[in-house]
């Protein structure tokens, strides 16, 4: 007489690949015909990996029914190019200051090699992405910024911020199953342009499209608990935490947090700081029951 039957195993790569498709149904679910922002920035934008691996995570969620928007920096690229022109240049407050000289620079690097590059990774998946900046069909209106540190002012020069968002052009590419790609630069009523940081940008962006979720891809794990004693990351945080944190944060940490702290008081239900240098960090971030960085609620 014959034993038992031997059913076969299932191989253990293929059992976790199902494992993380059967995890991510209920998040799918959860953020199908939402609005997300990503701010795309870091490693993430000079690893070609890794840049690879960000357009494949973007199409993905534009096939699982998100309407996803992608605002972008570009402050490694804006730094190669001035050094290959010989054009100085200095931080404040952890801004670049922009001259009427490197403004060119900065529009032309962000608009014309960084957006292009990641429209042409997306678009190997099918027509989805489009590019534009703030001052396409008057996206974002621009202020000077205004940066104080130790109770004075600094000029930053034509650095701005967003005093108005216009998001009728963002709405009708979205409507039309596009995924927009917006780079930070805006004009003024006056049609001076200014250099507006990203992580402001994306912020005022999905308050304006009241956005479900807003990802910042940043060079670190996320908010750390208590650097540089120790490298222990704070998973969730509340606003009115990140508001008295605020003060002691590092000059590259504190725009984003910033950028999470009105992003959650401005309607978006959930901010997060994210580890660009890892691959396909926004899937792990919104289609993980852990994901991954910090979270900012309100």
């Amino acid at each position: 007489m014959s034993g038992p039957v031997q059913l076969p195993t299932e191989p253990e790569p293929t059992r976790r690949r199902v494992e993380a498709l059967i995890e991510a149904l209920p998040w799918v679910e959860r953020y199908a015909g939402r609005t997300i922002v990503v701010k795309y920035g870091g490693n993430a934008m000079i690893d070609d990996e890794l840049k690879r691996a960000f357009a494949d995570d973007i199409v993905f969620l534009r096939r699982c029914g998100i309407k996803v928007v992608v605002v972008h920096g570009g402050g490694p690229q804006i730094t190669d190019m001035m050094n290959r022109l010989s054009i100085p240049f200095e931080f404040k407050a952890g801004r670049r200051v922009t001259t009427a000289q490197s403004i060119d620079i900065i529009r032309m690097v962000l608009v014309g090699q960084v957006g292009r590059e990641l429209v042409n990774l997306i678009n190997a998946h099918g027509p989805l992405a489009v590019g534009m900046s703030g001052e396409d069909a008057g996206l974002f209106l621009a202020r000077p910024a205004t940066v104080e540190v130790d109770g004075q002012d600094v000029d930053l020069g034509l650095v701005g911020e967003v005093a108005e968002v216009r998001p009728a052009a963002i709405q009708d590419l979205i409507a039309a199953g596009r995924i927009p790609i917006v780079a930070g630069v805006a004009a003024d009523g006056q049609g001076t342009v200014y250099n507006i940081n990203a992580d402001t940008a994306a912020a005022a962006l999905a308050m304006e499209l009241r956005a479900n979720r807003l990802v910042m891809l940043t060079d670190v794990e996320g908010l750390y608990l208590d650097w540089p004693q120790s490298t222990a990351i704070v998973p969730k945080i509340s606003a009115s935490q990140v508001e008295a944190l605020l003060p002691g944060l590092t000059a590259g940490m504190r725009p984003k947090m910033e950028a999470c702290l009105d992003a959650v008081r401005g309607g978006v239900h959930r901010a997060t700081v994210t580890d660009g240098r890892v691959a396909h960090a926004v899937l792990l971030e919104l289609f993980t029951d852990t994901g991954i960085g910090t979270m900012v609620t309100p």
